[in-house]
């Protein structure tokens, strides 16, 4: 990570076929690679979040991987919004 680069965090919400396909275990599969930390759940109401922390070039690659997405997957929309980082997090996790 570039020395003068501040991390970032992003939290996404993904609508369309996104449980049931593998999402969350190849989104955790895709942030690990990233080196980026935090966490990926299904939502009740059918939807995925996704909160992700690290280098901003990393983040947005995981944010266009989020657009796609495996391939059972169906994507419609991706929300996303940028908060402030806090470090908290070690390491990339599923959330049940």
């Amino acid at each position: 990570m570039d020395f003068f680069q501040q991390p970032v965090r992003i939290r996404a919400f993904i609508n369309g076929r996104v449980q049931g396909v593998y999402y969350r275990a190849e989104t955790q599969k895709q942030a690990i690679e990233l080196a980026l930390t935090g966490w990926v759940r299904n939502l009740a109401d059918g939807r995925v979040e996704v909160l992700a922390e690290g280098d901003q070039q990393s983040v947005r690659q995981l944010m266009a991987w989020l657009r796609q997405g495996p391939p059972r997957s169906r994507v419609d929309e991706v929300e996303e919004s940028n908060e402030t980082y806090t470090g908290e997090f070690d390491s990339f996790s599923i959330n049940f």
